[in-house]
């Protein structure tokens, strides 16, 4: 597959695929930017090689008529504007009339962010569904394709793999090359011993992942409320703590098919996110398990510092509370400390990491949590896929 490097760029007209699906607050002002940072590069590459620029991204999930109201990348255009110290044009359409008028009237230089992509989706699911017509239609509007979203790369749409196969050119942008570079440290041979680190709240968002690095990591530690639900495989009391039952039984089988399994030790526990917290070995009935205790954290620490290679996916704990920070904050610290190669997986995890300032002291911090887990399950990306 082509890299953008391999690609003749001069004076073209190219549409490029971006992550742009940025977390907003109430008053919809961006939280964090990273994702309108990482497209930088590209964008400028491009801007240096004098092409017009046409934008392609969605924004959060687009359900009905009413989402749209939340969901406009207005406010991306506006970000992307001050970034790149230049006039970004916003379109209020992803296709139709407003969008060939201003692709008609675009020169060198220019930049066009279109719509929210899954505003398509209100209309029979075009965007998410791949609609040949829509792909069609994106495709035909430059003389290149760039692909440089890989939080999207996992899924088959038409903003990525349609437009794909209708280009007359198409190629990897640079945010993408680096994704893939720097996750082929673990999915590769990683250098050993390999320590896989995993949070969050679901065990079964995370199965595939278990059995296809149970055989190359040397040991896979496992904190947030993923914890609880192999705790309670175990056959251990975990209170009120939160519990992935469907994932029970996987639980039950890896705890018997392999011994390096490392779970916590010890606990943050608390009755209710309102009242006082206390460190316990054991979970008691009623309480619920918050973050990992002390004790968990320098056992993890052991293995991490024995580490050459760690991957890194899920918070310790219910981060977003600052009582219940420190256990995720702890593996910044000690992984931050490190000269390994250190991988973080994208979601909360890296949202954790850059917000916490440790991003610059990690080997790589991915954009996209999803597309990042599939490539550790050893899974083809159809957004990558498509560009051979």
């Amino acid at each position: 597959m082509k890299r953008i490097e391999d690609i003749d760029l001069k004076n073209k007209r190219v549409i490029i695929r971006v992550d742009y699906n940025v977390p907003l607050d109430d008053k919809l002002n961006i939280i964090d930017d990273n994702r309108i940072r990482e497209s930088l590069k590209t964008i400028n590459y491009c801007l240096d090689n004098n092409c017009s620029i046409i934008l392609l991204s969605h924004l959060g999930k687009v359900k009905e008529e009413k989402d749209k109201q939340t969901k406009s990348l207005k406010v991306v255009a506006e970000r992307l504007s001050k970034l790149l110290n230049k006039d970004v044009i916003f379109v209020k359409e992803a296709r139709g009339k407003l969008v060939d008028e201003a692709v008609s009237n675009i020169k060198n230089k220019d930049i066009i962010l279109l719509e929210n992509t899954r505003f398509l989706d209100l209309e029979g699911k075009l965007e998410s569904g791949c609609d040949e017509e829509l792909s069609k239609y994106w495709a035909n509007l430059a003389d290149i394709f760039i692909n440089d979203a890989f939080g999207t790369c996992h899924r088959a749409h038409a903003s990525n793999v349609g437009i794909a196969k209708y280009s007359k050119e198409k190629c990897l942008g640079f945010l993408v090359l680096k994704e893939l570079d720097n996750l082929k440290l673990v999915t590769d041979n990683p250098k050993k011993p390999f320590t896989v680190i995993l949070g969050g709240a679901k065990v079964s968002d995370k199965i595939g992942v278990i059995e296809n690095l149970i055989t190359k990591a040397d040991s896979i530690l496992i904190g947030g409320a993923m914890a609880y639900t192999f705790l309670k495989a175990q056959g251990n009391e975990i209170g009120d703590s939160l519990v992935d039952m469907d994932s029970l039984e996987f639980a039950k089988n890896m705890l018997k098919k392999t011994n390096k399994i490392i779970l916590p030790i010890d606990h943050v526990v608390a009755n209710d996110l309102n009242s006082n917290n206390a460190i316990k070995n054991k979970i008691e009935k009623g309480e619920i398990g918050l973050d990992i205790g002390p004790k968990t954290i320098e056992l993890f620490k052991n293995y991490i510092e024995n580490s050459k290679t760690v991957f890194w996916n899920g918070p310790m704990g219910y981060y977003e509370n600052k009582n219940y920070e420190k256990g995720t904050k702890a593996i910044c610290e000690i992984i931050s400390r490190l000269n390994i190669i250190s991988i973080v997986g994208g979601g909360d995890s890296a949202s954790c990491v850059i917000n916490m300032g440790y991003k610059d002291r990690f080997t790589h911090v991915s954009t996209g949590g999803g597309a990042s887990l599939e490539l550790l399950e050893g899974k083809e990306l159809p957004g990558i896929e498509v560009m051979n």
